[in-house]
């Protein structure tokens, strides 16, 4: 008897309290069909080494309790036995113990080779098979593998294996990886989704090529992160060509342990992936070879800098502070295009592209893959220095025609964690940050020339010249870590213009930043609660208002200079901090009665400021912070503009996201205070503006004071969260105060609001038969006010797939109770409000095709008759590798069965004496964006936008509020009243002695907006714009339903065309 059936014997005896004998336990060992006990699965050494022992403790010291590899999976196995009553009595002992899931297995190949501690031995060879499904029968299981031989030819060696209660089918057995994972494909294209890879042996093969120590690029068994080794060039530095032929790279530490995300998650890529760290005094070098059997597959379209274009891209991730949380992403296409970001969240969807770093990148495509080479210089990374660097590090491989994501360190796409789970960049010794200075003066001119009618406007040749700017951006490093960045006259003109759209409601419309200036480390100023800074408050359209029949006034402020401080102290605070001070504004006047001309001041001078502080505390993506901003206008006591806006506006709070359980739950919450001052005619505007309407006449719970000279109010909000794993959800609330106000440096559309939510979701990223992902949530949200008034209370469900073919689909449906609303009247009485049904669907071709299309609609019905839907479509060619082609049509149509239209006095008692008027609106909504971009190079390049823009609404069934409190109307025409419609489009109005008029409100627009624009970086952080934008709009009051013709007549509309070139220079002195 051998020593190993002896040990089995033991176990035996132990484990089946002495039913088992020794000779049956040598049979068990040594017969082909021996039965075995598995425990649990799971994708770390640690984990399954931990569980063994827990599992060893409590059966007994003798028990054959083993970690067995199989690739992607640590196995624990409990046991050898002859029969399977034998694994049954064990079998109950281990589900005794928590593990619910155990099972019986036969093992009818040779065992796997046991792996102490959970240690693999790097570089063996091991044999692999695919496993393709288990079927509960012999006959099915014989019908699928007749059909896979039928498919792949008799030399696959297809089997069938028979267990305790089901059959495997199996094909072929693999030395190698790539080979296993060719015939996988293979498998899976046959519609056997669940195919996957299994080891037979011990350990995963380590791929030809450059080969890594031991210990590089590979997990540690205590749970260690991966290292991967940086060396230093000892010769002369690799040039930047693409090509890794430079003799630098002969030594570098290439790594290729990549595991793949998504619907093969846990396989190594069929080919390899290798890459490789140098550094120099000056620069971090990055080395990748991306090896394809197929160079064809390869997908390389010319796109310019940050454009991915759906190319073969490589991106590699540093997180410099090593603080878990934040990372450096430098990407480089196929093509040679760069791309890069910031990441200021520990979420891997969570992105701040304006970060523009100077660095270098090219690629270089063979038939057998793609080589990519990058330099990183050191003055471009913040980081604190010491003699030897240990940096957070990733990477990523992505291959869209292949629907390949390969990644070093995965993150399942269950988990919010992005660099908490990086790996280690070591070896970096000997680099000292450098204090980067920079200055970038440009020159700019723009010339705006209009063919409306202005033969009798004073002031059209002005308009028409050309005007010069000068001005120039200056970046100071102040610490390795911390930079200092100002502008002087700076030139803030927007590339792209902002979409066309008709706002009937209220509440202003908040578009998003485009300035780069302000859209650099802008999210450093942002953090949970409030928007407390909306940087396009700076440089905005001033806000006075002129009746003059003649004027020329400024579309947009003047800002004398700004400047921020981005980054973090040595102890590891996180810095974010704005000014800017924006010019006092006038508007040119013409009197044509007196033919004088004149001025007013139409902004004053203004002083914006904006500030943040933030902590990393305890867990990784756990944060506390602080922020503050403030507002000051220089406005005189009594003039025009003093009772238009504030004086003086200060905002701040703090907020907290703590997460606990291996950061799989989350606690958050936020508190600030505001305060404003100003004239009393100021305040009282903001005391009746549709943030608040502190003059409802039923509002007990707010004071309407115009003599009011000061407004204060304050915000909170907590919540509690599972953002991990499959099944999440979410619970939390939120409030504003009355008083509260941030308009002046933020963005809020109301205060007085108390809202309480919750939401269940469950998110499947496991691959099943119809779909390979799968989201589906229900949720729900609820309302009032601080006098107790319920506003609405909206159930919602939503589910959403991504199906095998790599469509993705979603629907949403929600339903709005019954409530009562404090702004339908717009300052007056309570109103109530119907029931609604929304729903919303959307489909969408793979993403990773070159053409591609999407498709959106949404429907909505309420009690009272009104509907509405829209549809919206998207198509997107890419005909060659220089040209890309979108388009984006859409369509609205609707009847609002309650648009407001005007307070009108002397109404009845039950409305407090005021008439609130309401109508239904047809209304129509036609809409075309057209982008088109050619790349001359990567650094150079054109792209146009276009946007035809048609829209009409009409009036009808004009009635006013019957009561405060009450959801009905009295119509016009009914219970004894009479509308008359007049010729000039509006309507009289009688009611008993009553008489008035309501104004043609009916309106048709018809729009165009475009931008050319020609960018060429002419060289590293030095750029080239000439642009030509467009804007024209034309606009009556008949009312008529929009179609297709509409959009043709807008592109001859009357209005403007802007000429504009800027050319910068950068003078760096890193």
């Amino acid at each position: 008897m051998t020593e190993g059936a002896l040990r089995a014997n033991r176990a035996a005896i132990l484990l089946l309290c002495a039913v088992a004998t020794a000779p049956r336990a040598a049979r068990a060992q040594d017969a082909a069909s021996a039965y075995t006990i598995q425990a649990v699965a799971t994708s770390t050494q640690a984990t399954a080494a931990a569980r063994a022992d827990r599992i060893r403790r409590q059966i007994g010291p003798g028990a054959d309790v083993r970690v067995e590899y199989h690739a992607p999976y640590q196995t624990v196995r409990v046991g050898h036995f002859a029969t399977a009553g034998e694994a049954r009595r064990v079998l109950a002992r281990v589900r005794a113990l928590g593990y619910r899931d155990a099972w019986i297995a036969r093992e009818p190949l040779p065992r796997s080779t046991t792996l102490e501690a959970g240690a693999l031995a790097p570089g063996a060879a091991s044999p692999y098979s695919v496993q393709v499904l288990t079927a509960p029968s012999r006959e099915e299981a014989d019908r699928h593998a007749e059909r896979i031989r039928n498919e792949l030819g008799t030399p696959a060696g297809v089997r069938v294996e028979s267990f305790a209660a089901y059959h495997v089918v199996r094909v072929g057995r693999f030395t190698t990886q790539d080979e296993a994972l060719g015939v996988l494909a293979r498998v899976r294209e046959l519609g056997y989704a669940k195919a996957r890879l299994v080891g037979l042996g011990g350990t995963v093969a380590t791929p030809a090529g450059p080969q890594i120590a031991p210990t590089l690029g590979t997990a540690s068994l205590a749970g260690q992160r991966k290292n991967l080794h940086a060396l230093r060039v000892s010769g002369p530095a690799p040039v930047v060509d693409g090509r890794l032929d430079d003799a630098a790279w002969r030594p570098a530490r290439f790594v290729s342990d990549f595991q793949q995300k998504g619907a093969t998650r846990g396989y190594p890529p069929a080919e390899r992936t290798e890459v490789a760290f140098l550094y120099d005094d000056e620069g971090l070098y990055v080395g990748a070879r991306i090896h394809l059997r197929d160079g064809s597959e390869i997908r390389a379209p010319m796109s310019p800098r940050d454009d991915a274009a759906n190319a073969d891209r490589l991106i590699v991730s540093l997180d410099t502070y090593r603080d878990r949380r934040t990372a450096y992403n430098f990407g480089v296409t196929a093509a040679g295009t760069r791309l890069d970001y910031y990441q200021p969240e520990d979420e891997f969807f969570r992105r701040d592209p304006s970060y523009d770093p100077v660095w270098e990148a090219r690629a270089e495509v063979s038939s057998s893959g793609w080589t990519a080479e990058m330099r990183i210089p050191f003055s471009q990374l913040r980081f604190q220095s010491g003699d030897s660097l240990v940096w957070g590090v990733n990477i990523q491989r992505i291959s869209p025609a292949r629907r390949l994501y390969a990644f070093w360190v995965v993150v399942p796409g269950n988990e919010t964690a992005w660099a908490s789970r990086f790996g280690d960049l070591v070896g970096i010794a000997g680099v000292r940050p450098a204090r980067r200075i920079a200055i970038v003066p440009y020159v700019a001119g723009q010339g705006v020339f209009s063919d409306a009618d202005t033969a009798d406007d004073p002031f059209a040749e002005d308009e028409e010249e050309i005007r010069w700017r000068y001005g120039g951006d200056f970046l100071l490093g102040l610490t390795p870590s911390l930079g200092l960045e100002a502008t002087v006259n700076p030139d803030f003109g927007q590339i792209e213009a902002d979409p066309a759209l008709v706002n009937l409601t209220a509440y202003e419309t908040f578009f998003p930043e485009r300035r780069p200036f302000f859209l650099e480390g802008s999210q450093l100023l942002q953090g949970q609660g409030p928007d407390y800074f909306y940087s396009r408050r700076v440089g905005a359209s001033p806000r006075g208002n002129l009746g003059d029949e003649f004027r020329d006034e400024p579309t947009e402020t003047t800002i004398l200079g700004a400047a921020k401080l981005i980054g973090r102290t040595s102890s590891g605070l996180g810095v974010g901090a704005l000014a800017a001070l924006s010019d006092r504004e006038r508007a040119r006047t013409f009197d044509p009665v007196t033919g004088a001309f004149g001025g007013e001041p139409v902004e004053p001078r203004t002083f914006f400021g904006v500030a943040r502080l933030q902590r990393e505390v305890g867990a990784p993506g756990s944060t506390i912070g602080v922020v503050g901003t403030l507002v000051r206008r220089d406005l005189a006591e009594g003039e025009p503009l003093s009772e238009l806006l504030p004086r003086h506006a200060y905002a701040g709070g703090a907020d907290w996201r703590l997460r606990f359980a291996g950061g799989s739950h989350e606690f958050g919450g936020f508190a600030g205070l505001s305060y404003v001052d100003g004239d009393t005619a100021a305040l009282l505007r903001l005391q009746t503006s549709s943030a608040r309407y502190f003059q409802r006449p039923d509002a007990d719970h707010v004071r309407f004071d115009p003599s009011r000279s000061v407004l204060a109010g304050y915000t909170a909000g907590l919540h509690l969260a599972r953002i991990g794993g499959a099944w999440q959800w979410e619970t939390g609330a939120e409030a504003r105060s009355p008083g509260f106000e941030i308009n002046d440096a933020g963005a809020m559309a109301t205060a007085d609001d108390v809202t309480a939510f919750a939401e269940m979701r469950y998110r499947s990223t496991s691959p099943s038969r119809p779909w390979l992902r799968v989201d589906v949530s229900g949720s729900a949200f609820g309302g009032w006010d601080f006098g107790g008034v319920r506003q609405f209370t909206s159930p919602a469900l939503y589910t959403g797939f991504v199906w095998r073919n790599f469509w993705k689909s979603y629907a949403h449906v929600a339903y709005d109770t019954r409530a009562l609303s404090n702004d339908l009247t717009r300052g007056g009485p309570l109103m109530g409000t119907g029931a609604i049904w929304r729903g919303q669907a959307g489909l969408s071709s793979d993403d990773a095709l070159a053409h591609r299309w999407t498709l959106d609609g949404a429907y909505s019905t309420d009690e009272f008759g009104g509907w509405s839907y829209n549809v919206d479509a998207g198509l997107f060619f890419r005909p060659n590798a220089h040209l890309e082609l979108s388009l984006h049509p859409g369509y609205e149509r609707a009847t609002d069965s309650r648009q407001f239209f005007g307070a009108i006095e002397g109404g009845p008692a039950e409305t407090f004496g005021t008439r609130y008027v309401f109508a239904a609106i047809d209304r129509r909504m036609l809409y075309t964006r057209l982008r088109v971009g050619l790349a001359l190079s990567s650094d150079a390049g054109f792209e146009f936008y276009a946007e035809p823009f048609a829209a009409n609404g009409s009036y009808h069934d004009f009635g006013e509020l019957v009561a405060a409190r009450s959801r009905n109307l009295r119509l016009y025409g009914t219970d004894g009243t009479t509308i008359v419609p007049l010729t000039d489009g509006s309507s009289e109005v009688t009611d008993g002695e009553a008489r008035f008029m309501l104004e043609n409100a009916d309106f048709d627009i018809r729009s165009f907006r475009s931008n050319a624009v020609f960018r060429w970086d002419w060289r590293e952080g030095s750029t080239l714009y000439v642009v030509w934008q467009q804007n024209r709009l034309d606009s009556d009051p008949s009312g008529d339903p929009v179609n297709a013709g509409d959009l043709v007549e807008a592109l001859g509309a009357s209005g403007e065309d802007i000429l504009a070139v800027k050319a910068s220079f950068r003078l760096g002195f890193d």
